[in-house]
């Protein structure tokens, strides 16, 4: 059976990141600027800055990003990386240095950092998951979780991190949660097959993911032939019994009170996936700096 997830990292929409970093310097500056530089910082000031990781292990992620919040604050700042996308960086590396006006540069410096430490974040969290799961074929993916208007982006850090996407939203994939099945009258066991054939009739070329918190339901979700079963809130006992009476005829999905503690534990019991929202929805951004010097 092909992967419905196969790894990969997706490319950086810039078409919705230029309109995020627009937005963001629209909030930061609104139409006067950055007053505290304009009034403080000699218009012919130059500088260098440096970004410089202040973790002790952290992942690169969004840099071209921050490079491209410089660009658009003052096309004359140059800048250049010292790391890539994916290293691993340790407390006191420099990431990246740029140098040009220095009002510019102080003008972009917050909504760079906040990009950059978002990314960096989500990167280094699904770094942390992935490797929870080495050892075993299952795979940890991200979910919906994300922060609106992020979801590119997060979902690339993800990737830069070591994780896996799941669907992108709700065009490309079928997902037949409970409520769905509820508010169609589908809500005993057999509907899940009625409702898969609702789903294959009106988007056939789409793959269909039902979500099973009972073993009738994983039942079920085989004669309707899904594509997945997402094994909802079930514990390991459960989960096991699953697998053995999936024996491979559908990929299946942990998913629902996963912790990074659990998955070890979860990975050895045989499914395919697992998937944590937490990837992207309780990270805590990294911290860097930006640090200036002057330049003659």
């Amino acid at each position: 059976m092909a992967k419905l997830h196969p790894a990969g990292i997706p490319a950086i929409d810039w078409a919705r990141a230029d309109h995020l970093i627009e937005l963001a310097l629209s909030e930061d500056l609104d139409l006067a600027g950055d007053a505290t530089t304009l009034s403080v910082i000699p218009e012919r000031t130059r500088c260098r800055a440096v970004f410089r990781c202040k973790e002790n292990e952290m992942v690169l992620a969004g840099l071209p990003v921050a490079e491209k919040v410089f660009g658009i604050v003052d096309g004359g700042i140059v800048f250049t990386a010292h790391k890539k996308e994916g290293d691993l960086c340790r407390k006191g590396d420099i990431l990246a240095e740029m140098e040009g006006p220095a009002r510019s540069i102080l003008t972009a410096e917050r909504t760079a950092l906040n990009f950059l430490q978002r990314l960096c974040g989500v990167a280094t969290t699904a770094r942390r998951y992935a490797e929870a799961l080495k050892g075993t074929k299952c795979v940890i993916l991200d979910t919906r979780k994300t922060t609106p208007g992020y979801r590119n982006l997060e979902k690339y850090a993800v990737a830069v991190g070591g994780a896996v996407n799941h669907r992108i939203g709700l065009f490309d994939m079928i997902m037949i949660k409970d409520n769905h099945r509820e508010l169609a009258s589908l809500g005993d066991a057999e509907g899940i097959v009625h409702a898969v054939e609702r789903a294959r009739a009106a988007y056939p070329d789409l793959a269909v993911e039902v979500e099973a918190d009972r073993l009738e339901e994983v039942e079920a979700a085989l004669r309707a032939n899904a594509d997945c079963i997402m094994l909802d809130n079930m514990d390991d006992d459960t989960m096991a019994r699953a697998v053995k009476l999936v024996s491979g005829r559908a990929e299946l999905e942990a998913s629902g009170g996963i912790t990074l503690e659990r998955l070890g534990a979860i990975g050895r019991l045989g499914v395919d996936y697992v998937s944590a929202g937490a990837l992207t929805h309780s990270v805590k951004s990294a911290d860097i700096s930006l640090d200036v010097e002057v330049k003659p």
